[in-house]
């Protein structure tokens, strides 16, 4: 056999939708992009979403909307991919590596209480492989800590306390407590790139939460002008007669969507329950097979959460960074491609560069050494998974002894 990694799961839904697009004559921000947010608000259990073409492009405007900038500070976990900090970067803001707890994939919650500063604007909590953070223990850090809190715009003086704004590229149709995620994070932002649950081949949305005093017209507003040059009207408000003309605002970004893209997620929209269906499916079926051989697992399904399902991540206790690489090698001899999720951030070059240390992370590290991650996506079949958990468990037996 042979099984790749994670490859889009596009039907004729996506394509109908479209050259649907590329007949109507419009293909870039128009219709099909503000369906496709108001299918992601109703989704998440919120009132508005904005859709971009990237869920880095989605922080780093939610960022420039709260106003943080230079001289201020912004958390993240040392475990996750670059852009949950890249753009902390990209806005001038101080950059903060929380390591993960012992034996865990999530932030050390009590080292992120003692990194909060008066400096402290945004929390960026990861959701990673679509299982939510404690985000009870995360809102009760930013509550416990909002005395040293100083607002330095409109949308910061609302809400009072260090935001929360939730990496949750990874987590698109997770709920946490029976609520949604994009729901529950002050801001939420969820990737749409070609190897996630839910594609628009690239792109991403954000999601917030009510802002008491703060109208979400004006917040949407602003993600527009943020994302379109500064631009007072877009592209398809300037085809009405004799509206042509225009201000630019401010001299901002271009991210926008493309209708194109949106018609992908339109029709992966219509079919998404059944994918999220069948990933837990395929979740539980190796979760049988692995647990009993003390092979670490996630626990992508409780009474707390539902997990997205998006990655398989495994840990093989005792096994050294060779090991781990040779059951890599190993099982793509077999056809079936696997990965790592991830390699920490304070190992990577613009990390160091920065005055990182893997030295200072060693729980990240250690997560790191013997994590594998396995293919996971709906358009496996029943067959395909057998053989990846056959091969996997004769792999690690071999390795091991």
């Amino acid at each position: 056999m042979n099984i790749p990694f994670s490859p889009p799961d596009i039907s004729e839904e996506e394509v109908k939708e479209v050259t649907e697009a590329l007949k109507s004559g419009w293909i870039t921000t128009g219709p099909k992009t503000k369906q496709l947010e108001k299918e992601v608000a109703d989704l998440c259990g919120v009132n508005r979403a904005v859709c971009l073409n990237s869920q880095t492009a989605c922080a780093e405007m939610t960022l420039r909307l709260l106003g943080v900038g230079p001289g201020d500070e912004v958390i993240t976990s040392a475990y996750t991919y670059t852009a949950s900090a890249s753009v902390v970067c990209h806005v001038g803001a101080k950059l903060v590596l929380i390591d993960t707890q012992e034996d865990s994939l999530e932030m050390d919650y009590k080292k992120l209480e003692n990194a909060i500063t008066e400096k402290t604007k945004v929390i960026i909590p990861v959701d990673l492989a679509g299982v939510p953070c404690d985000y009870d223990r995360i809102f009760s850090i930013v509550e416990k800590k909002k005395d040293l809190f100083n607002p330095t715009n409109d949308i910061q003086k609302a809400i009072g306390r260090v935001i929360v704004m939730a990496d949750a590229a990874h987590a698109f149709g997770a709920t946490w407590h029976n609520k949604p995620v994009g729901s529950i994070a002050d801001f939420s932002n969820f990737s749409f790139h070609a190897v996630k649950n839910f594609t628009t081949a690239e792109g991403g949305a954000v999601t917030w939460k009510d802002i008491n005093g703060i109208d979400n017209e004006d917040i949407y507003k602003k993600y527009q002008l943020l994302s379109l040059h500064g631009q007072s009207k877009d592209a398809l408000a300037k085809t009405q007669l004799g509206a042509w003309e225009y201000d630019i605002v401010g001299p901002w970004y271009k991210c926008n969507m493309t209708d194109v893209v949106a018609g992908i997620g339109l029709g992966q929209m219509r079919r998404y329950k059944g994918m999220l269906e069948r990933r837990k499916e395929i979740i539980q079926k190796y979760d049988a097979a692995f647990k009993p051989l003390g092979v670490e697992v996630l626990n992508h399904y409780t009474n707390e959460h539902q997990s997205s399902g998006h990655l398989y991540i495994t840990r093989i206790p005792d096994i050294t960074l060779e090991q781990r690489n040779e059951i890599i090698i190993k099982m793509a001899e077999q056809g079936i491609a696997t990965n790592v999720h991830y390699k920490p951030l304070p190992m990577m070059t613009a990390y160091k560069n920065l005055g990182f240390d893997i030295k200072d992370y060693p729980n990240a590290y250690k997560q790191f050494e013997n994590e594998i991650t396995l293919p996971l996506y709906t358009k496996l079949t029943d067959e395909e998974v057998d053989y990846i958990i056959e091969n996997y468990c004769n792999v690690i037996n071999k390795v091991k002894n």
